[in-house]
Protein backbone atom coordinates (compact mmCIF):
# COMPACT_ATOMS: atom_id res chain seq x y z
CA UNK A 1 0.00 0.00 0.00
CA UNK A 2 1.51 3.42 -1.03
CA UNK A 3 1.25 5.88 1.60
CA UNK A 4 2.38 9.11 1.29
CA UNK A 5 2.12 11.02 4.50
CA UNK A 6 2.37 9.18 8.01
CA UNK A 7 1.57 10.97 10.92
CA UNK A 8 3.68 10.36 14.52
CA UNK A 9 2.56 11.70 17.78
CA UNK A 10 2.76 10.16 21.67
CA UNK A 11 0.44 10.49 24.53
CA UNK A 12 0.38 9.81 27.98
CA UNK A 13 3.06 10.32 30.29
CA UNK A 14 6.85 10.54 29.26
CA UNK A 15 8.71 7.31 29.11
CA UNK A 16 12.30 6.34 27.91
CA UNK A 17 12.42 4.87 24.34
CA UNK A 18 10.16 7.25 22.55
CA UNK A 19 12.48 9.38 19.99
CA UNK A 20 13.69 5.65 19.42
CA UNK A 21 10.58 5.03 18.13
CA UNK A 22 10.17 8.54 16.34
CA UNK A 23 13.21 8.04 14.98
CA UNK A 24 12.68 4.44 13.72
CA UNK A 25 9.52 5.51 11.98
CA UNK A 26 10.24 8.67 10.35
CA UNK A 27 13.40 6.92 8.44
CA UNK A 28 11.88 3.78 7.33
CA UNK A 29 8.70 5.90 6.29
CA UNK A 30 11.12 7.86 4.50
CA UNK A 31 13.40 5.31 3.18
CA UNK A 32 10.11 3.97 1.55
CA UNK A 33 9.31 7.43 -0.18
CA UNK A 34 6.78 8.44 2.69
CA UNK A 35 6.74 11.72 4.49
CA UNK A 36 6.39 11.32 8.07
CA UNK A 37 4.82 14.57 9.81
CA UNK A 38 5.67 14.56 13.91
CA UNK A 39 2.77 16.24 15.89
CA UNK A 40 2.99 18.23 18.57
CA UNK A 41 1.65 17.36 22.06
CA UNK A 42 -0.39 14.42 21.01
CA UNK A 43 -4.01 14.78 20.42
CA UNK A 44 -4.25 18.51 22.24
CA UNK A 45 -4.43 20.41 19.23
CA UNK A 46 -5.68 17.83 16.94
CA UNK A 47 -8.60 17.95 19.13
CA UNK A 48 -8.72 21.68 18.33
CA UNK A 49 -8.77 21.54 14.69
CA UNK A 50 -5.48 23.11 15.05
CA UNK A 51 -3.13 22.34 11.79
CA UNK A 52 -0.14 24.43 12.60
CA UNK A 53 1.28 22.36 15.61
CA UNK A 54 3.13 19.92 13.41
CA UNK A 55 6.57 19.64 11.40
CA UNK A 56 7.91 17.02 8.16
CA UNK A 57 10.98 15.09 10.24
CA UNK A 58 13.97 14.86 8.26
CA UNK A 59 16.57 12.64 8.28
CA UNK A 60 18.76 15.13 9.76
CA UNK A 61 16.02 15.57 12.78
CA UNK A 62 15.91 12.24 13.67
CA UNK A 63 19.36 10.15 12.79
CA UNK A 64 20.94 10.56 16.20
CA UNK A 65 17.66 10.71 18.86
CA UNK A 66 17.26 7.32 19.41
CA UNK A 67 19.25 7.35 22.85
CA UNK A 68 18.19 10.36 24.10
CA UNK A 69 15.53 10.98 26.45
CA UNK A 70 12.07 12.44 26.44
CA UNK A 71 10.09 13.51 23.71
CA UNK A 72 10.82 15.96 20.43
CA UNK A 73 7.20 15.52 19.61
CA UNK A 74 6.21 16.28 23.48
CA UNK A 75 3.17 14.56 25.03
CA UNK A 76 -0.10 15.10 26.65
CA UNK A 77 -3.08 13.71 27.96
CA UNK A 78 -5.40 14.27 25.62
CA UNK A 79 -8.26 11.86 24.70
CA UNK A 80 -10.77 12.27 21.82
CA UNK A 81 -12.12 9.29 22.25
CA UNK A 82 -14.87 10.52 24.65
CA UNK A 83 -15.86 13.44 22.85
CA UNK A 84 -17.30 13.59 19.51
CA UNK A 85 -16.50 16.96 18.92
CA UNK A 86 -12.93 16.82 19.43
CA UNK A 87 -12.66 12.93 17.45
CA UNK A 88 -14.08 14.67 14.50
CA UNK A 89 -11.86 17.99 14.64
CA UNK A 90 -9.09 15.21 15.07
CA UNK A 91 -10.02 13.65 12.15
CA UNK A 92 -10.87 17.01 9.83
CA UNK A 93 -7.23 18.45 10.78
CA UNK A 94 -5.74 15.03 10.03
CA UNK A 95 -7.10 14.77 6.05
CA UNK A 96 -7.00 18.53 5.65
CA UNK A 97 -3.16 17.74 6.25
CA UNK A 98 -3.38 14.30 3.83
CA UNK A 99 -2.61 12.12 6.32
CA UNK A 100 -3.23 8.92 5.46
CA UNK A 101 -1.84 7.02 8.54
CA UNK A 102 -1.11 7.35 11.80
CA UNK A 103 1.51 5.74 14.31
CA UNK A 104 0.69 6.57 17.91
CA UNK A 105 3.01 6.23 21.16
CA UNK A 106 1.71 5.71 24.28
CA UNK A 107 -0.25 3.68 26.83
CA UNK A 108 -3.84 2.41 28.28
CA UNK A 109 -5.26 5.74 28.26
CA UNK A 110 -4.28 6.97 24.38
CA UNK A 111 -5.57 2.78 22.92
CA UNK A 112 -8.97 4.05 23.19
CA UNK A 113 -8.04 7.33 21.30
CA UNK A 114 -6.24 5.38 19.01
CA UNK A 115 -9.29 2.79 17.75
CA UNK A 116 -11.70 5.93 17.61
CA UNK A 117 -9.87 7.66 15.00
CA UNK A 118 -9.33 4.63 13.16
CA UNK A 119 -13.15 3.29 13.80
CA UNK A 120 -14.39 7.23 12.91
CA UNK A 121 -12.36 7.57 9.61
CA UNK A 122 -13.93 4.80 8.19
CA UNK A 123 -10.40 3.44 7.22
CA UNK A 124 -9.47 6.41 5.71
CA UNK A 125 -6.49 6.86 8.21
CA UNK A 126 -4.78 3.93 8.85
CA UNK A 127 -3.83 3.49 12.85
CA UNK A 128 -1.39 1.58 14.54
CA UNK A 129 -0.08 2.13 18.37
CA UNK A 130 3.16 1.46 20.07
CA UNK A 131 2.65 -0.33 23.42
CA UNK A 132 4.90 2.41 25.61
CA UNK A 133 4.05 2.94 29.30
CA UNK A 134 7.35 2.41 32.21
CA UNK A 135 4.00 0.72 34.62
CA UNK A 136 4.61 -2.28 32.30
CA UNK A 137 0.64 -2.96 32.48
CA UNK A 138 -0.71 -3.11 28.72
CA UNK A 139 -1.88 -6.89 28.39
CA UNK A 140 0.97 -7.92 26.53
CA UNK A 141 2.26 -11.41 26.87
CA UNK A 142 3.67 -11.44 30.84
CA UNK A 143 6.87 -12.50 29.26
CA UNK A 144 6.98 -9.42 27.26
CA UNK A 145 7.47 -5.54 28.47
CA UNK A 146 6.24 -2.48 27.20
CA UNK A 147 8.90 0.34 26.33
CA UNK A 148 10.16 2.18 28.70
CA UNK A 149 9.80 -0.22 31.28
CA UNK A 150 12.92 -1.51 31.39
CA UNK A 151 14.97 1.78 31.42
CA UNK A 152 12.85 2.99 34.54
CA UNK A 153 13.30 0.21 36.45
CA UNK A 154 17.04 0.09 35.65
CA UNK A 155 17.31 4.18 36.66
CA UNK A 156 15.43 3.38 39.79
CA UNK A 157 17.27 0.60 40.94
CA UNK A 158 20.58 2.42 41.57
CA UNK A 159 18.70 4.84 43.01
CA UNK A 160 17.54 2.15 45.50
CA UNK A 161 20.93 0.84 45.94
CA UNK A 162 22.42 4.40 46.81
CA UNK A 163 19.54 4.32 49.54
CA UNK A 164 20.41 0.60 51.01
CA UNK A 165 23.85 1.89 51.45
CA UNK A 166 22.53 4.93 52.94
CA UNK A 167 20.54 3.35 55.30
CA UNK A 168 23.18 0.69 56.33
CA UNK A 169 25.14 3.62 56.65
CA UNK A 170 23.15 5.86 58.93
CA UNK A 171 21.02 3.07 60.79
CA UNK A 172 17.68 4.12 59.24
CA UNK A 173 14.92 3.13 57.11
CA UNK A 174 13.68 4.14 54.00
CA UNK A 175 10.20 4.20 52.79
CA UNK A 176 10.30 4.53 48.92
CA UNK A 177 6.72 5.11 46.73
CA UNK A 178 7.30 4.50 43.27
CA UNK A 179 5.59 5.44 40.30
CA UNK A 180 3.45 3.18 38.78
CA UNK A 181 -0.29 3.09 38.33
CA UNK A 182 -2.67 0.99 38.33
CA UNK A 183 -0.33 -2.08 38.93
CA UNK A 184 2.46 -2.94 41.04
CA UNK A 185 4.95 -4.24 37.88
CA UNK A 186 7.40 -1.14 38.60
CA UNK A 187 7.66 -1.48 42.19
CA UNK A 188 8.11 -4.84 42.38
CA UNK A 189 10.61 -5.18 39.17
CA UNK A 190 12.53 -2.50 41.43
CA UNK A 191 12.72 -4.42 44.55
CA UNK A 192 13.30 -7.82 43.15
CA UNK A 193 16.04 -6.24 41.47
CA UNK A 194 17.55 -4.20 44.02
CA UNK A 195 16.79 -6.60 46.44
CA UNK A 196 14.45 -4.05 48.80
CA UNK A 197 14.01 -5.60 52.30
CA UNK A 198 10.08 -5.80 51.64
CA UNK A 199 8.04 -4.24 48.49
CA UNK A 200 4.23 -3.81 48.76
CA UNK A 201 2.01 -4.12 45.84
CA UNK A 202 -1.54 -3.33 45.03
CA UNK A 203 -2.56 -6.76 43.75
CA UNK A 204 -1.06 -9.11 46.93
CA UNK A 205 -4.46 -7.87 48.58
CA UNK A 206 -7.53 -10.09 47.37
CA UNK A 207 -9.82 -7.42 48.84
CA UNK A 208 -10.81 -4.54 46.68
CA UNK A 209 -10.05 -1.90 49.12
CA UNK A 210 -6.64 -1.22 50.91
CA UNK A 211 -6.64 0.67 54.13
CA UNK A 212 -3.48 2.82 55.19
CA UNK A 213 -3.84 0.42 58.70
CA UNK A 214 -2.94 -2.99 55.84
CA UNK A 215 0.21 -1.03 54.78
CA UNK A 216 1.65 0.07 58.13
CA UNK A 217 0.90 -3.69 59.46
CA UNK A 218 3.53 -4.90 56.70
CA UNK A 219 5.73 -2.39 56.99
CA UNK A 220 5.92 -2.44 60.65
CA UNK A 221 6.43 -6.36 60.76
CA UNK A 222 8.76 -5.92 58.15
CA UNK A 223 11.46 -3.61 60.36
CA UNK A 224 10.70 -6.18 63.93
CA UNK A 225 11.61 -9.14 62.30
CA UNK A 226 14.59 -7.13 60.95
CA UNK A 227 15.33 -5.58 64.36
CA UNK A 228 14.84 -9.36 65.56
CA UNK A 229 17.46 -10.98 62.96
CA UNK A 230 20.08 -8.33 64.79
CA UNK A 231 19.76 -5.19 61.54
CA UNK A 232 18.25 -1.47 62.39
CA UNK A 233 17.85 -0.48 58.52
CA UNK A 234 16.16 -1.10 55.41
CA UNK A 235 14.40 -0.15 52.65
CA UNK A 236 10.70 -0.46 51.94
CA UNK A 237 9.05 0.34 48.54
CA UNK A 238 5.69 0.94 48.50
CA UNK A 239 3.69 1.41 44.99
CA UNK A 240 1.95 5.02 44.45
CA UNK A 241 -0.88 2.51 43.05
CA UNK A 242 -2.17 1.32 46.48
CA UNK A 243 -3.39 5.36 46.98
CA UNK A 244 -5.98 4.27 44.19
CA UNK A 245 -7.35 1.60 46.28
CA UNK A 246 -8.04 3.56 49.38
CA UNK A 247 -11.28 3.59 51.05
CA UNK A 248 -13.68 7.15 50.22
CA UNK A 249 -13.18 7.52 54.07
CA UNK A 250 -9.48 7.93 53.84
CA UNK A 251 -9.09 10.01 50.54
CA UNK A 252 -11.94 12.29 51.98
CA UNK A 253 -8.77 14.84 52.72
CA UNK A 254 -7.91 14.42 48.90
CA UNK A 255 -11.10 16.15 47.34
CA UNK A 256 -8.30 19.38 46.18
CA UNK A 257 -5.85 16.98 45.22
CA UNK A 258 -5.33 17.32 41.00
CA UNK A 259 -6.72 14.96 38.32
CA UNK A 260 -5.39 14.40 35.51
CA UNK A 261 -7.36 14.38 31.87
CA UNK A 262 -9.19 10.99 32.62
CA UNK A 263 -10.01 12.21 36.01
CA UNK A 264 -7.75 9.84 37.59
CA UNK A 265 -6.02 11.22 40.97
CA UNK A 266 -2.41 12.47 40.35
CA UNK A 267 -1.23 9.63 43.42
CA UNK A 268 2.34 10.92 42.60
CA UNK A 269 0.67 13.45 44.39
CA UNK A 270 -0.75 11.67 47.94
CA UNK A 271 1.86 11.74 50.00
CA UNK A 272 1.64 7.81 50.90
CA UNK A 273 5.17 7.81 52.60
CA UNK A 274 4.58 10.03 54.87
CA UNK A 275 1.39 8.93 56.30
CA UNK A 276 3.13 5.72 56.32
CA UNK A 277 6.04 6.50 58.04
CA UNK A 278 4.78 9.05 61.10
CA UNK A 279 1.91 6.14 61.40
CA UNK A 280 4.62 3.64 61.67
CA UNK A 281 7.13 5.42 63.78
CA UNK A 282 4.46 6.38 66.20
CA UNK A 283 2.71 2.95 67.12
CA UNK A 284 6.79 1.46 67.65
CA UNK A 285 7.54 4.79 69.32
CA UNK A 286 4.51 4.02 71.94
CA UNK A 287 6.02 0.88 72.86
CA UNK A 288 9.31 2.28 73.43
CA UNK A 289 11.55 0.96 69.96
CA UNK A 290 13.41 4.11 68.58
CA UNK A 291 13.76 4.13 64.73
CA UNK A 292 14.24 6.24 61.94
CA UNK A 293 11.86 6.59 59.29
CA UNK A 294 12.52 8.58 55.84
CA UNK A 295 9.82 8.98 53.21
CA UNK A 296 11.46 9.27 49.48
CA UNK A 297 9.63 9.12 46.30
CA UNK A 298 11.01 7.79 43.37
CA UNK A 299 8.95 8.65 40.08
CA UNK A 300 9.36 11.59 38.08
CA UNK A 301 13.36 11.23 37.24
CA UNK A 302 12.59 7.73 35.43
CA UNK A 303 10.30 8.86 32.97
CA UNK A 304 12.86 10.97 30.81
CA UNK A 305 16.13 9.35 31.54
CA UNK A 306 17.94 7.65 28.56
CA UNK A 307 17.00 4.50 27.34
CA UNK A 308 19.55 1.68 27.87
CA UNK A 309 20.43 -0.72 24.96
CA UNK A 310 17.40 -3.09 25.31
CA UNK A 311 14.61 -0.23 25.41
CA UNK A 312 16.67 1.83 22.37
CA UNK A 313 17.30 -1.69 20.37
CA UNK A 314 12.95 -2.50 21.18
CA UNK A 315 11.95 1.02 20.57
CA UNK A 316 13.46 0.70 16.85
CA UNK A 317 12.07 -2.67 16.61
CA UNK A 318 8.40 -1.48 17.03
CA UNK A 319 8.88 1.60 14.79
CA UNK A 320 10.28 0.00 11.82
CA UNK A 321 7.80 -3.24 12.14
CA UNK A 322 4.49 -0.22 12.79
CA UNK A 323 5.70 1.35 9.32
CA UNK A 324 6.01 -2.30 7.99
CA UNK A 325 2.30 -3.18 8.86
CA UNK A 326 0.65 0.01 8.21
CA UNK A 327 2.38 -0.28 4.61
CA UNK A 328 1.72 -3.95 3.97
CA UNK A 329 -2.21 -2.65 4.45
CA UNK A 330 -2.91 -3.29 8.23
CA UNK A 331 -4.57 -1.40 10.49
CA UNK A 332 -6.02 -0.84 13.67
CA UNK A 333 -4.04 -2.89 15.84
CA UNK A 334 -1.09 -2.16 18.89
CA UNK A 335 2.65 -3.27 17.62
CA UNK A 336 4.04 -6.13 19.83
CA UNK A 337 7.30 -7.91 19.87
CA UNK A 338 6.78 -11.58 20.88
CA UNK A 339 8.94 -14.18 20.90
CA UNK A 340 11.06 -11.96 18.56
CA UNK A 341 8.51 -11.55 15.89
CA UNK A 342 6.59 -8.60 15.08
CA UNK A 343 2.85 -9.38 16.44
CA UNK A 344 0.19 -6.76 15.94
CA UNK A 345 -2.97 -7.47 18.80
CA UNK A 346 -6.27 -5.87 17.37
CA UNK A 347 -7.14 -2.73 19.35
CA UNK A 348 -10.48 -4.71 20.07
CA UNK A 349 -8.20 -7.01 21.84
CA UNK A 350 -6.37 -4.70 24.01
CA UNK A 351 -9.81 -2.32 25.08
CA UNK A 352 -12.06 -2.77 27.76
CA UNK A 353 -15.66 -3.17 26.31
CA UNK A 354 -16.93 -1.96 29.80
CA UNK A 355 -15.18 0.97 30.26
CA UNK A 356 -13.66 1.79 26.56
CA UNK A 357 -9.79 2.16 27.87
CA UNK A 358 -7.20 -0.23 27.36
CA UNK A 359 -6.87 -3.02 29.33
CA UNK A 360 -4.59 -3.51 32.18
CA UNK A 361 -2.09 -6.21 33.31
CA UNK A 362 -1.61 -6.68 36.79
CA UNK A 363 1.26 -8.91 38.53
CA UNK A 364 0.13 -12.15 38.65
CA UNK A 365 0.36 -12.86 42.69
CA UNK A 366 0.18 -16.74 41.67
CA UNK A 367 3.00 -17.38 39.50
CA UNK A 368 6.32 -18.44 41.12
CA UNK A 369 8.10 -15.50 39.96
CA UNK A 370 6.02 -13.50 42.54
CA UNK A 371 6.69 -16.67 44.70
CA UNK A 372 10.95 -15.93 44.77
CA UNK A 373 9.73 -12.13 44.86
CA UNK A 374 7.93 -12.42 48.19
CA UNK A 375 10.53 -15.71 49.61
CA UNK A 376 13.17 -13.12 50.12
CA UNK A 377 11.44 -10.40 51.14
CA UNK A 378 11.39 -9.61 54.53
CA UNK A 379 8.38 -9.95 56.11
CA UNK A 380 6.45 -11.35 58.82
CA UNK A 381 4.19 -14.76 57.69
CA UNK A 382 2.44 -17.76 58.95
CA UNK A 383 6.43 -19.32 59.58
CA UNK A 384 7.13 -16.98 62.57
CA UNK A 385 4.26 -18.55 64.48
CA UNK A 386 5.80 -22.17 64.43
CA UNK A 387 8.53 -21.53 66.63
CA UNK A 388 7.66 -19.91 70.59
CA UNK A 389 11.22 -18.75 70.74
CA UNK A 390 11.29 -17.14 67.83
CA UNK A 391 7.99 -15.63 68.55
CA UNK A 392 9.29 -14.58 71.87
CA UNK A 393 12.46 -12.79 69.97
CA UNK A 394 10.08 -11.05 67.39
CA UNK A 395 7.87 -9.62 70.08
CA UNK A 396 10.93 -8.34 72.03
CA UNK A 397 11.99 -6.53 68.75
CA UNK A 398 8.60 -4.79 68.74
CA UNK A 399 8.54 -3.96 72.04
CA UNK A 400 5.76 -6.59 72.73
CA UNK A 401 4.91 -9.36 74.72
CA UNK A 402 4.42 -12.63 72.81
CA UNK A 403 0.87 -12.81 73.35
CA UNK A 404 0.54 -9.29 72.40
CA UNK A 405 2.61 -10.20 69.36
CA UNK A 406 0.66 -12.86 68.12
CA UNK A 407 -2.73 -10.70 68.44
CA UNK A 408 -1.00 -7.66 66.75
CA UNK A 409 0.26 -9.58 63.79
CA UNK A 410 -2.85 -12.35 63.61
CA UNK A 411 -3.40 -11.41 60.20
CA UNK A 412 -0.32 -13.08 59.03
CA UNK A 413 -0.81 -15.97 60.68
CA UNK A 414 -2.22 -17.84 57.17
Amino acid sequence: MAIKKLGILVGGGPAPGINGVIAAVALEAIRLGCTPIGFRDGFEWLAERYTDEQRELTIDDVSRIHLDGGSILGTSRADVSHDRQALDNTIAALKKLGIEALVTIGGDDLVASSAAIEHRSEGAIKVVQIPKSIDNDLPLPHSETTLGYETARHVAVDIVKSLIEDAKTSGRWFVGVTMGRPTGHLTLGIGVAASATCTIIPEEFPQPVISLADICDIVEGSIIKRRAMGKEHGVILLSEALSEHFSPEEVTDLQDVDRDAQGHIRVAEIDLGRKVKSEVQSRLEKRGVKVTLIDKTIGYELRCAPPIPYDAEHARDLGYAAVAYLMAGGSGAMITMQNGEFTPMPFGAVIDPATGSGRQRGVDVTSETYQVARDYMVRIGPKDFTDDAWVEKLAKAGGMDSADFRTHFAKFTQ
